[in-house]
């Protein structure tokens, strides 16, 4: 969020990078920002729909767009919301007696489907979809976690290590502790260290 308005496709991009580990390329240049669109587009997701009408942003669109979406229940400061606020139309809003200066707004839609078809209403289906595979989210967090440490990305020869301490985390359900445990004992991460 840019401390005013939320981004779906800034949340998103964000998710599958810094979650799911699948970072996007740029935009194409040319490809114009997602902007308010007066001409009968209200929500950001009318706005997104049209957006994706532009064939060359349709195919990163249908990735960015869902996780996006999941996280529009909260606002720019991570509270949760059921409506956007508007200063147009909508509802007189008032909290512990005071009016507030905005009205309450069309209602948040935080469903999606994500590209493989699996439907989802909200950030916990979200969630329960993204963790049937534990082992890329085990994967993206300790790239992460290396990247840290080592104060660089990985090199691609520490790659297959990566791979191998997520398969030896898998017996223990890729648990927090296990995986860091992992990381630490990493030839990647102890020869940094000597």
């Amino acid at each position: 969020a840019n401390g005013t308005n939320t981004s779906p496709v800034v949340r998103g991009a964000w998710v599958l990078d810094r979650v799911l580990g699948m970072p996007l390329e740029p935009p194409p240049p040319g490809v114009p920002a997602v902007e308010p669109d007066i001409r009968g587009a209200t929500t950001i997701r009318e706005q997104l729909a049209k957006h994706r009408q532009i064939e060359s942003c349709a195919a990163c669109h249908v990735e960015i767009d869902p996780p996006g979406f999941a996280l529009e229940s909260f606002d720019v400061i991570g509270g949760w919301r059921d409506y956007y606020r508007s200063v147009g139309n909508g509802k007189p809003v008032t909290i512990d007696g005071k009016r507030m200066p905005y009205l309450q707004g069309k209602s948040v839609d935080p469903s999606d489907v994500l590209p493989d078809g699996r439907k989802f209403r909200d950030i916990d289906e979200l969630k329960q979809l993204l963790l049937t595979d534990k082992e890329q989210i085990v994967r993206a967090f300790a790239t992460r976690l290396l990247t840290y440490s080592l104060g660089r990305s990985p090199e691609p020869a520490v790659r297959s290590e990566i791979d191998s301490l997520v398969k030896a985390t898998a017996d223990r359900n890729y648990g927090l502790r296990s995986v860091l445990n992992a990381v630490i004992e990493s030839e990647a991460f102890r020869g940094q260290r000597n």
